[in-house]
């Protein structure tokens, strides 16, 4: 009963209907299933420490080990950097909201969290062709891997993808700022997301949802068909090798990057396709799948690569382990 007053306490302080711009908004976190919510916090803070752990050993190992200077490892920290920027603009919110029902977030900071989430995403999604490019190029022009993706030419790709993430995504936050919310102040959600605050507003919003479709085709799905297409002329050339072991070992070298792709991209979807056409799916189902696409990707990103690269894997054992005690 404390608990739902001290809620409505500060709905009402927090929010007035005759302003537009309320100066904060009230995350209730996952609907019907508040009183778990103490429980959900365990699995979610092992899931964010793991992720925190995995990607800062990542960067320091691969920073360490000149060896380990490659396109695709320069590519996999660029990727670690933006994982660690989505899960931390949401995360540490998310547990103040399970653990001490301290769901209020001011206005500026709810439209900041919509852009870190947005753009980093996007970021990811284009980390993840560039990586697809790497083994192309690896796989079907392999005498000319280390003439094409030189480091200028990976940091430019790295600069490409990084100004496409902010300039396609900087919008959002004014398409939501100049938005009137009328309605309520309470977003049904544990985090600041652009269709969670559309919702929510008392304004004609087809175009705003026109374009923040529109961008997830030019960015998520358009590196989705590139990395499809960049996989198809691999496997066209994988089985014009002569022998089996030649074929099963180019295979291998792409094993670990289509396990991140497909841990990434399926809550993804999932998450995009449920908010926009799954009218009759759970609030709760999309919110929960939706934490998951935050959280899972950048735990499983390092610790996939780490355990399929022996060079990784191995620093990491050298960087982790005790010197023994003599006798």
């Amino acid at each position: 009963m404390k608990r739902e007053l001290k809620h409505l306490t500060l709905v009402m302080s927090a929010y007035n209907k005759t302003d537009a711009h309320p100066s904060t908004f009230i995350l209730i976190g996952i609907p019907g299933l508040e009183a778990v919510h103490i429980w959900i916090s365990i699995p979610f803070c092992v899931v964010y420490l793991l992720a925190l752990l995995g990607n800062c050993s990542l960067l320091f190992i691969i920073k360490t080990d000149s060896s380990l200077h490659e396109p695709m490892y320069l590519f996999l920290c660029m990727l670690a950097v933006a994982d660690l920027v989505v899960c931390t603009t949401a995360v540490p919110k998310l547990l103040s909201l399970f653990w001490f029902n301290d769901g209020e977030i001011r206005f500026e900071a709810c439209l900041t969290q919509v852009f870190l989430i947005h753009s980093c995403s996007t970021m990811e999604s284009g980390f993840f062709l560039a990586m697809a490019f790497d083994r192309y190029v690896a796989i079907c022009k392999p005498l000319r891997h280390s003439a094409i993706l030189t480091h200028s030419v990976i940091r430019a790709m790295g600069l490409a993808i990084l100004l496409r993430g902010t300039a396609l995504l900087s919008p959002h936050p004014f398409l939501l700022y100049w938005l009137p919310y009328c309605r309520t102040n309470i977003i049904s959600h544990t985090y600041c997301e652009f269709m969670a605050l559309i919702k929510i507003a008392c304004a004609e919003t087809r175009i705003r949802k026109a374009y923040s479709l529109i961008v997830a085709f030019l960015t998520g799905g358009l590196d989705f068909i590139l990395i499809i297409c960049s996989y198809a002329l691999i496997l066209h050339t994988v089985f014009q090798l002569p022998s089996k072991e030649a074929r099963l070992k180019s295979l291998g070298t792409c094993g670990s990057h289509v396990c991140v792709i497909l841990v990434s991209y399926t809550p993804a979807f999932f998450s995009f396709l449920t908010h926009r056409f799954g009218h009759h799916v759970a609030s709760h189902v999309h919110i929960f799948v939706a934490n998951i696409y935050l959280l899972v990707p950048p735990m499983m990103n390092p610790i996939i690569y780490g355990v399929r690269t022996k060079r990784i894997w191995d620093r990491f054992l050298k960087f982790f382990s005790f010197p023994k005690p003599l006798d």
